[in-house]
């Protein structure tokens, strides 16, 4: 599985101990897959809020030599 199949979402929650967690990214295949790799790190959380994260369409990401070229200036 490539990174380009997943989706990104975004995850505001609450920990067992009580503090907020905010701005989260995780990659799933879908909603359900990115609250099971969540869930796996943090155990009996709560989900104050989720959102589906953008990706970046090709036209927004650089390739290896517009990074090189950046990197010389």
């Amino acid at each position: 599985m490539s990174l380009s199949s997943t989706i990104k979402y975004g995850f505001r929650i609450r920990t067992r101990f009580g503090l907020l967690v905010e701005n989260l990214v995780i990659h799933g295949r879908d909603e359900a897959d990115a609250e099971r790799k969540l869930r796996q790190i943090y155990r009996n959380c709560s989900i104050v809020e989720r959102t589906v994260v953008e990706a970046p369409t090709r036209h927004e990401t650089a390739s290896f030599e517009e990074i090189v070229s950046l990197i010389n200036k």
